[in-house]
């Protein structure tokens, strides 16, 4: 997939609406995952070193449609100030006009907090792309984790815009493409975590892409299904298809299961992660993870691990740097490897 260069934008005195991932776990307004953030700093850096002025927008949490302080983007802005000494500017979207322009740096607030943000379909969430658009002279898109979401800031804007894509948006598309195209192998993709109504069909047809389908976390309470769907694909299939077992707690996997990962990790070329073992939030049920995490990392496969859960406990135990690559998508990246077309990406292209 080719995407338009954010070098090739004469952005010098120009306002652009930067979409980047701003949606990362707030503790007593305390940032709790920088690794997200830091992904697109290359982006409003570069931006920011030729001359633009830069409005970064994106979303917190679920607020459904709603403004609630709960879901303020003003630990992010507090974040920027202390980490980087980019004073963002905290900007409501109902005060524009009277933005002061004379700023280099506006962070707007929750796009969320409008409804017609996670619906450009219909002709409301049209009309809130094209106000979002009048903000601006030119739209970049560095957000990877939301590109499979239809919505007015990432397929909408774009509508209305000269549109470029973000680095970290590019290198997002070019490994995960040649990962796609040609992968070493024997390929091992693990998939864990929660949020089974998403993952339930990626795992499907993860069946034409790997050799080795891991599954934990949660997603093992569905292990009927996953059992019903190896049975019925098991004449047209190419991988293996291993389901966890869980402790009594319900959550984490048992050390027997993490062993039966590990012993197939070991034979891999390539490992592909997405979603923990376990409750990792909770460090009562994070051993199973971190055991995972470092033998994937002594297995000397190319690895590549992303969703917004696992990179948050990765670097917190100070373990993400030593996988090869990772990607801020979850939902994203899985969808983007099993070869969905991405709304934020087509937008672009």
């Amino acid at each position: 997939m080719k995407l338009p260069n954010i070098k090739n934008a004469q952005v010098s005195g120009k306002k652009v609406f930067l979409r980047a991932d701003l949606d990362v776990p707030v503790v007593n307004e305390k940032v709790m995952d920088e690794a997200r953030l830091r992904a697109w700093f290359p982006t409003l850096h570069y931006l920011l070193n030729n001359r633009a002025k830069v409005i970064l927008a994106g979303h917190l949490g679920r607020p459904k449609g709603i403004a609630n302080k709960e879901f303020s983007l003003e630990p992010v802005a507090k974040w920027l100030g202390v980490q980087t000494k980019l004073k963002a500017k905290m900007a409501e979207l109902d005060d524009f006009p009277g933005w002061k322009f004379a700023d280099n740096l506006f962070l707007l607030e929750n796009l969320r907090f409008y409804k017609e943000e996670e619906d450009p379909l219909v002709s409301s969430g049209q009309v809130f792309a094209k106000r979002l658009a009048g903000l601006a002279d030119i739209y970049v898109n560095d957000a990877f984790a939301v590109s499979h979401r239809n919505q007015a800031s990432v397929s909408g804007i774009p509508k209305y815009l000269p549109h470029f894509a973000g680095f970290r948006l590019e290198e997002e598309v070019k490994i995960l493409s040649e990962l796609m195209k040609d992968p070493k192998r024997p390929l091992v993709v693990i998939v864990g975590g929660a949020k089974i109504e998403t993952k339930l069909p990626l795992i499907d047809k993860m069946h034409d892409f790997a050799d080795y389908v891991l599954v934990g976390g949660k997603l093992v309470t569905e292990a009927t299904t996953l059992m019903k769907l190896q049975h019925e694909k098991q004449d047209k299939i190419r991988s293996a298809l291993l389901v966890s077992e869980m402790q009594d707690s319900g959550m984490d996997i048992t050390p027997e299961s993490t062993e039966n990962f590990l012993q197939i990790i070991k034979l891999a070329k390539t490992v592909v992660w997405n979603g923990p073992v376990g409750k990792v939030e909770d460090s009562k049920f994070s051993e199973q993870s971190r055991r995972l995490a470092k033998g994937i990392i002594k297995s000397g496969a190319y690895t590549v691990v992303g969703g917004g859960d696992t990179i948050a406990f990765l670097d917190k135990e100070k373990l993400l740097d030593k996988f090869s690559f990772y990607s801020i998508g979850g939902g994203a990246m899985l969808a983007f490897l099993s070869g969905d077309k991405l709304p934020g990406l087509e937008a672009l292209s």
